[in-house]
């Protein structure tokens, strides 16, 4: 009998990770979940299993396996840079660890943006300081490394908070910065004189060390280079890629060596300088959706192309006369469920529901008041769930039209900046304010 490669053998237990939420986009890496389940209504009061306050802090997302809930967080009060495990069924904490130090760097996020990551055996915790560990689910350390230290520091003008992936036996991040030192909120970011790479990494989740570096150039500009997003991999045409979004273009990389396969024309052809890239990539029905930030438009690729793509391989744009220009996003991650596109858009207050082959416009639902909505939205049931940077929640049906099914207030006036999606594992969500993380669920 021939022995699949651990790559394929994780490929094939997928299904089986339906009830787990192991990184920020979930399972499928889209957004999505097959749970069903969940109370179809819930506040602060209503349909909550158990809250547990937060120590301080952060736009991190938690991630479920089994009966463990792992969180980064701040701690109030200091500089110190936590990871915690929760008990999934009563919220209790099992254990906290101090992975790091580290000051804000900014007045709009903390170093706590990373979302944690695991694979079943251990969970990683990735800072924006560029500390990472990993610890066996009993809290054991497994491996520390500062990646700043190994492999030069950071040029980003915010916070850096791309978040790490576990897939098929290794452990990635991406780093795609600007080539230049700069001084950044009155500090020098990157290497003195200059000369940074943004660079793909594949590191042994075991011991944390590196299996490859790859060197991922662009002609991008200034903060332009700048990506937040996380790498996706995707399996397509028998080919297993990882798609990375930043410097103005994606790009899809073999994910067993990092090798580049293919990437799209810039979509920034004027070159502006200031159009970092937060949005991370979104795969679906043989479709892949690059979202170009400030406004500008989504572009949709067809998989399985090589090089550099042309226009053949453009399946549609919101650009488009027969699309909506209002269907953009400058922060959340798109969402692919139930065959749709769903994107966000935090300056209109508004989600989008887009076919994917073709681009049309579905639908487009506006959030009347509350602010700027930041989350990437969540999918499972039937629902889409997203929430607001003050914490109010919006539930609303997938589907042919725009139909609002719930909304709750979980914040407050003293809430702000929140960007942490909402996670769904076990017939539950996992919401996270600044202040709580709340498990809602039916009550058996």
């Amino acid at each position: 009998m021939r022995l699949l490669p651990a790559f394929f053998l994780t490929l094939s237990l997928l299904p089986s990770l339906a009830g787990n939420w192991p990184n920020w986009r979930g399972p499928a890496f889209d957004g999505s979940s097959k749970e069903e389940g969940i109370p179809e209504t819930f506040s602060p009061t209503e349909n909550v299993l158990w809250q547990a306050a937060m120590p301080g802090p952060a736009a991190s997302t938690p991630v479920i396996w089994g009966d463990s809930v792992f969180i980064s967080s701040t701690e109030a009060g200091s500089d110190k840079l936590l990871g915690i495990c929760y008990d999934r069924k009563t919220g209790a904490e099992r254990w906290r660890k101090e992975v790091a130090i580290g000051a804000r760097q900014d007045d709009r996020s903390t170093p706590a943006g990373p979302s944690p990551v695991t694979d079943g055996e251990r969970v990683v915790f990735f800072f924006g300081t560029g500390d990472m560990a990993a610890y066996d689910f009993s809290g054991k350390e497994l491996w520390k490394k500062q990646i700043q230290k190994e492999y030069g520091s950071f040029a980003f003008l915010w916070t850096f908070s791309s978040s790490p992936v576990l897939h098929g036996g290794r452990l990635y991040l991406q780093v795609l910065q600007r080539d230049t030192s700069f001084d950044g909120n009155g500090s020098m970011r990157g290497k003195p004189g200059g000369g940074n790479e943004s660079y793909l990494l594949s590191l042994d989740p075991a011991t944390g060390k590196e299996q490859w570096r790859t060197v991922r150039p662009s002609d991008a500009n200034a903060e332009a280079k700048e990506s937040f997003a996380t790498p996706m991999p995707f399996s397509f045409g028998g080919r297993e890629e990882l798609i990375v979004a930043g410097g103005d273009c994606l790009t899809g990389h073999d994910a067993l060596t990092g090798k580049e396969l293919w990437r799209t024309p810039s979509w920034n052809p004027e070159r502006i300088g200031h159009w970092r890239l937060v949005p991370g990539a979104v795969a679906g029905d043989g479709i892949v959706l690059a979202s170009a930030p400030k406004r500008a438009p989504i572009y949709a690729y067809k998989l399985g192309g090589n090089g550099l793509l042309t226009e053949s391989d453009l399946a549609w744009s919101s650009s488009d006369e027969v699309n909506s220009k209002d269907v953009s996003t400058d922060v959340a991650t798109p969402l692919f469920y139930q065959n749709r596109f769903y994107v966000v858009n935090s300056d209109r207050k508004s989600v989008s529901s887009v076919d994917p082959k073709s681009g049309k416009l579905f639908w487009e639902y506006r959030v009347e008041g509350g602010v700027k909505i930041e989350c990437s939205p969540t999918a499972a049931a039937g629902r889409i769930y997203f929430q607001d940077q003050r914490g109010k929640v919006t539930v609303l049906a997938a589907g042919d039209e725009p139909k609002l099914l719930h909304q709750s207030d979980f914040g407050g006036p003293a809430e702000k900046d929140i960007r942490s999606s909402i996670p769904i594992a076990e017939g539950c969500l996992f919401l996270r304010t600044n202040s709580t993380l709340f498990c809602i669920g039916k009550k058996s």
